[in-house]
């Protein structure tokens, strides 16, 4: 499927920048992304993988083979596995200050992000890609339901059954268990310890995050709980979504949330092998929870921070987007196509003072209820979202 926002993001940004870096989980779908917008140029491109020795090998004078190429796109696959080339690269883009000349990708995200603020600051734009979402579906025969069921990793998500989607599923978890890990995270750690954090993390999905307890489980530290939480999200695995407590007098929950970004990998570890299985699920109100917000965050306009409200009087939102230092919008998540309105939610709305609130549901007619309103997912996106920036000077 072609990420037709995405791709066209990448081509502006590489109008501008010498170096363009695209960023996201395994198998999202940089590399093929990046070699879609390589093959749309006039100019020759050379594609690495770094994660292959005779690519590497290429590369062990690499300052004399970008310079010698100069005149080509040079897209290097796993750019964080090799830090030596950022100190290279940045004498090379200022010896021949033409934009478009290198596309980098990474899997994750702080070593490549330190790397390149260090040696590459001002000469590189990033674009962090996300699994398929609701507006690159809707024009096929993909449904919502199946989107969300499935997740938005585009092989699997594309796959003609369910058990050639588990069979990737499954496939995706070893390898990254006992593969990835080692090479991302550049520490070896037991497959056993790996699933693990994983199930647990599962677990938890769409609650508070209790790094104590996650360790206590663990039998381990509670900093290498951290650092272990910290590497899944930096793998693109895992979101912490953050409450919001500024100018707020109140006794407020200031733990971070947990989500699974991919609702189909979720799913999978939950051992849920349909949509049929999916409904009813005892989880499978978190896992709708989860898939909104990730929706909603991939198609916020910029300047929106997406957070989430909690006090310890029953006040919440389930996300809160706020606007530079002011909370814009609240949300509230609701499975039901009937949803009533939390009592929290109406403190919550009280509490932050949000101009726009709104009760998001998966279908049917939009309408108000002491103006809140109710909306499904697909009209959030399409007609609410995008305007909340235009009406900043409510």
């Amino acid at each position: 499927m072609l990420r037709r926002s995405l791709t066209k993001r990448v081509e502006e940004l590489m109008k501008q920048f010498p170096v363009v870096v695209i960023t996201g989980a395994r198998q999202i779908g940089k590399s093929t992304l990046a070699v879609h917008i390589a093959k749309t140029k006039k100019k020759k491109a050379i594609y690495f993988d770094l994660e292959l020795p005779s690519d590497r090998r290429k590369l062990d004078d690499a300052e004399t083979f970008f310079k010698q190429n100069k005149d080509k796109l040079i897209v290097i696959d796993e750019a964080q596995t090799m830090p030596e080339l950022f100190s290279i690269l940045r004498p090379v883009v200022d010896m021949y200050k033409k934009p478009g000349r290198f596309i980098l990708l990474g899997s994750i995200s702080p070593f490549l992000y330190k790397n390149i603020s260090q040696s590459l600051a001002g000469r590189a734009a990033y674009v962090e890609l996300s699994g398929i979402n609701y507006t690159e579906v809707a024009a096929s025969r993909i449904d919502l339901k199946k989107l969300w069921f499935r997740g938005g990793y585009p092989e699997p998500l594309m796959r003609k059954s369910e058990k050639a989607w588990h069979d990737w599923m499954e496939n995706y978890e070893r390898t990254f268990v006992e593969r990835d890990v080692t090479i991302l995270m550049n520490e070896r750690l037991s497959p056993f310890t790996v699933r693990k954090i994983w199930q647990m993390l599962s677990g938890i999905h769409g609650q508070i995050l209790n790094y104590e307890m996650l360790a206590k489980s663990l039998g381990i530290s509670r900093a290498t709980a951290v650092r272990y939480v910290d590497f899944m999200e930096a793998a693109y695995l895992i979101r912490r979504l953050h409450p919001w407590f500024m100018n707020i007098h109140k006794r407020i929950v200031k733990s971070p949330k947990v989500y699974f970004r991919d609702s189909g990998l979720l799913h999978f570890m939950h051992r849920i092998h349909s949509y049929e299985d999916l409904q009813g699920h005892i989880y499978s109100g978190y896992s709708w929870e989860g898939f909104v917000i990730e929706q909603i965050i991939q198609h916020a306009p910029r300047g929106l921070e997406p957070y989430y409200y909690r006090t310890h009087h029953g006040a919440e939102a389930d996300l809160v987007l706020v606007l530079g230092n002011k909370p814009w919008c609240s949300v509230e998540i609701k499975l039901s196509n009937a949803p009533d309105v939390p009592k929290g939610f109406f403190q919550s709305a009280e509490d932050l003072k949000t101009p726009f609130n709104f009760i998001i549901k998966p279908d049917g007619e939009d309408y108000e209820i002491k103006n809140i309103k109710v909306c499904s997912i697909a009209r959030f996106i399409r007609h609410y979202l995008p305007d909340l920036i235009k009406n900043k000077n409510k």
